[in-house]
């Protein structure tokens, strides 16, 4: 039985509720503007099973060896995000099953997802993975980099840039994270006022367990909670 794992799982969500609402109130924000992707890749698929079940739907994997399995059993229940970074030959188990691919952050990766949504006549739903903080150990386009990306893209019918997605430096005090958010939320206006036809930049996906809170202030429209949400000795 695992009534009382789902019980848990629903008292922290309720936590978690509590301070998005109160984050966008702070923000004068509607609470519905904001998503929470359960971040899925340390756990079983049980468990997704149990978020499924107390409301949340939208699922986030990093890893697509782990992942399949997993959307096997419960693909057809939720909305998959594929938040990791995604090696260009796994692009054929990715398109078709994930929703949204968070992790745009490269040429390469670009033609390999218009390849395969065109043999699969589909367009493949992206967010533009920024890599905002400059630090050596993330993924992501340098900001740099975006217009001259934008241009060599825009030939390509079968991806979609919906919106942008950022990862903050790890650090104490969740304030030093802002200006990170805040500079995507600039990118996303800049993206639009460019006005290409594959890029309306709609959604913001930045804030993780320690930050979502600044990231909501400061615009994000998709939270992805991993250790806050699904492991129940951290908060």
């Amino acid at each position: 039985m695992r009534t009382s794992e789902r019980e848990q799982l629903r008292e922290r969500l309720k936590r978690i509720e509590e301070r998005i609402t109160a984050a966008c109130h702070r923000s004068n924000r509607k609470r519905e503007d904001v998503k929470i992707i359960a971040v899925t890749k340390y756990v079983d698929a049980e468990v997704i099973g149990d978020l499924l079940d107390v409301g949340v739907s939208h699922i986030g994997e990093n890893r697509v060896q782990d992942a399949l399995p997993k959307y096997e059993q419960y693909g057809d229940q939720g909305t998959w995000h594929f938040i990791g970074h995604l090696q260009t030959n796994k692009v054929k188990d990715v398109v078709g099953r994930f929703t949204y691919i968070h992790s745009l952050d490269r040429l390469s990766l670009a033609e390999a997802l218009n390849k395969r949504g065109k043999q699969l006549d589909c367009v493949v739903s992206c967010f533009l993975q920024l890599n905002i903080s400059g630090e050596k150990t993330k993924f992501g386009l340098s900001p740099n980099d975006v217009l001259a990306f934008l241009r060599e893209t825009s030939n390509m019918k079968h991806i979609r840039i919906l919106g942008l997605m950022t990862m903050a430096p790890h650090v104490e005090n969740p304030e030093e994270t802002r200006t990170v958010f805040r500079q995507l939320a600039e990118w996303k206006e800049r993206i639009n006022q460019w006005d290409f036809a594959h890029a309306t930049i709609e959604e913001l996906s930045m804030g993780m367990s320690g930050d979502f809170e600044v990231a909501i202030e400061e615009g994000a429209t998709y939270v992805r909670l991993g250790s806050i949400l699904v492991k129940p000795d951290e908060s």
